[in-house]
């Protein structure tokens, strides 16, 4: 959960903000976790929304699609639970509000959050991407990909991100150096 905390709070104070708080009520805001493992990304960037969401006091609907090649990680995800260990990474505020469990025994999402993340086992390379969305987050998957499957993807992000939306890399991933369909916001 909130791996990498700099990336995690530069997100939510300085770049999903904006998006938010003009964010029409009666439009859905949507996000495509590419890769997600078992979701704990995916529940962050729900957690993260939904505080920017309860700071404007807004009512938009939330929809994170959370993708993975491997099914038994997305049945995982799905559950929404997880070890007492996340305590490390999620605040006492956050366990509190949204999870139930314990230290001893572990965690599960709430459902309020659960309900905003659909699970779908997906190819990212071959199968149709998720569109009309306001953040792409493909967070250390890009790595394990070469170069030519790389640079394929960026034209596919580019094309489902609406005009003014948001591409959330890992920190050792960038667009490429060839790249002229996104702009750097940080590094």
């Amino acid at each position: 959960f909130f791996r990498d905390p700099e990336a995690f709070a530069a997100l939510q104070d300085k770049y999903l903000p904006p998006l938010m708080e003009n964010w029409p009520e009666d439009e859905e805001f949507r996000v495509w976790v590419a890769g997600c493992a078992t979701g704990e990304e995916a529940y962050s960037i729900a957690i993260i929304l939904d505080e920017i969401r309860r700071r404007f006091n807004k009512s938009s609907k939330i929809r994170v699609f959370a993708s993975d090649l491997d099914a038994q990680a997305i049945e995982q995800g799905r559950r929404g639970s997880y070890s007492a260990g996340i305590g490390v990474d999620v605040s006492p505020e956050r366990l509190q509000r949204y999870f139930f469990g314990d230290d001893r025994h572990g965690y599960t999402i709430r459902k309020e959050i659960r309900d905003m993340v659909v699970f779908a086992q997906h190819n990212m390379l071959s199968d149709p991407p998720f569109m009309r969305l306001q953040m792409v987050v493909c967070r250390n998957v890009l790595i394990y990909l070469q170069s030519s499957l790389q640079q394929r993807l960026m034209p596919l992000f580019h094309h489902v991100l609406a005009p003014d939306g948001l591409l959330f890399l890992g920190s050792s991933e960038s667009v490429g150096a060839e790249n002229l369909l996104f702009d750097t916001l940080d590094t």
